[in-house]
């Protein structure tokens, strides 16, 4: 499934298997992936300013260069998941788990700041899963 360049914004997408779709370049603004499985999916240069990833599975996927402001990234799986040059600003992270996500240092330093939970699918804190010290 290709919605690469879409116009999506506020479209509801809740619980349903997206794996491996692609939404590269995608206007997903206020759309809504909660408890999706998104395993593999790539948003890479999407805007997804307070979108719902609330309990969303983004295992494997691609998230670089994403505006994810004002997101809920709350109980979300990011497990190995591509975030680089993407924006975390007032994005709800509590109980998210990133472990192994590829992240740059700032990223870290920031989402560190802010980590808070546990992951009610993994059971991983999301400060351990940031490696925050």
């Amino acid at each position: 499934m290709s919605y690469s360049n879409a116009e999506l914004k506020a479209k509801d997408f809740s619980g349903q298997n997206l794996r491996g779709a692609e939404f590269s370049n995608a206007n997903l603004e206020l759309t809504n992936f909660a408890d999706a499985d998104l395993r593999g999916t790539i948003f890479s240069a999407s805007v997804m300013t307070q979108s719902d990833l609330h309990g969303a599975n983004l295992t494997y996927g691609m998230m670089d260069q994403v505006n994810l402001t004002g997101a809920n990234l709350s109980d979300a799986v990011l497990n190995e998941t591509i975030l680089l040059r993407s924006t975390f600003k007032n994005t709800d992270i509590t109980g998210a788990d990133f472990s192994d996500a590829i992240l740059d240092g700032a990223q870290v330093k920031e989402l560190c700041a802010k980590a808070n939970g546990v992951n009610s699918q993994t059971g991983v804190t999301t400060r351990d899963s940031l490696g925050c010290r």
